[in-house]
Order: structure tokens, then C-alpha cells, then sequence
């Protein structure tokens, strides 16, 4: 393969969160139950099923070269989608339901800032990728 083919680091990165995070939604669904607000509508279940299926499709969009600015921009547009999950969970102490340490504010808390690292890798991908021919 030319170098010039070669998918950049952070598109790897990005393709393995997402596309590892979207399969766990499906093979431990429960966990990420417990961080769906209650003021979502519909069940968490399918809350769940539904953003780990964006997920699964982001990381095979920004998988090809054609469609990874796509990829980029869903990645982002559902990193921030989901964000607001993440503060209630911490503003509701944790999640609740959940093995530790991840029940504790604390990890609800530190989730948060960590998660700003995913918005930039999402944005640098969609940037730098041209656009499909």
C-alpha cells in the first residue's frame, strides 16, 4: 500500500474507540443502561442499542477513505449528543447499577474532561480527510 493510503493514527484510534465501544453496547448493554438520563424518551435499552449502532456506522465510515470525513462529523456530532448523558450521570453521582468504581462520582467526574480528547480526535479526522471524489 502507498504511503499516502495509509489510514493516520488518529483514524485508527478513532475507528477502534468507536467501533469497540459500539460492539460493547450490544454485548454489555446494562452498563450503558445506567448512564441514560431518565428524561430521554423511549427505553434506555434501546438508547443504548441505538448509539452503539451510530457508533459501530461512524467507525466503518471513517474506516474508508471515501466516506471518513462523513465518519468524522457523525463521530462528533454523537460524541457531543451523548455528553450531556455523561454530565447528568456525574451530577446524579455516578452511575448507579454498575460494578465500581464506575458507580462513584468520582469516576462520573472524570469521565467528563475525558472525554474532550474524542471531540478533537473526531474533528481532526473529519478535517484532514478530502472530501469523496
Amino acid at each position: 500500500m502507498a504511503r499516502c493510503c495509509r489510514p493516520s493514527g488518529s483514524v485508527i484510534a478513532l475507528v477502534a474507540i468507536l467501533g469497540g465501544a459500539g460492539v460493547a453496547h450490544f454485548a454489555k448493554p446494562e452498563f450503558f443502561d445506567q448512564v441514560v438520563p431518565k428524561w430521554m424518551p423511549g427505553s434506555a435499552r434501546m438508547t443504548t442499542y441505538l448509539s452503539g449502532l451510530v457508533e459501530i456506522a461512524s467507525a466503518v465510515l471513517i474506516a474508508n477513505p471515501r466516506t471518513r470525513r462523513l465518519g468524522g462529523l457523525v463521530a462528533l456530532a454523537t460524541f457531543i449528543g451523548v455528553y450531556p448523558a455523561n454530565v447528568q450521570a456525574a451530577l446524579d453521582g455516578g452511575m448507579k447499577g454498575v460494578k465500581p468504581p464506575f458507580d462513584s462520582a468520582a469516576a462520573a467526574w472524570v469521565r467528563l474532561p475525558l472525554q474532550l480528547p474524542m471531540f478533537w480526535l473526531a474533528w481532526k479526522v473529519a478535517r484532514s480527510s478530502p472530501t469523496a471524489a
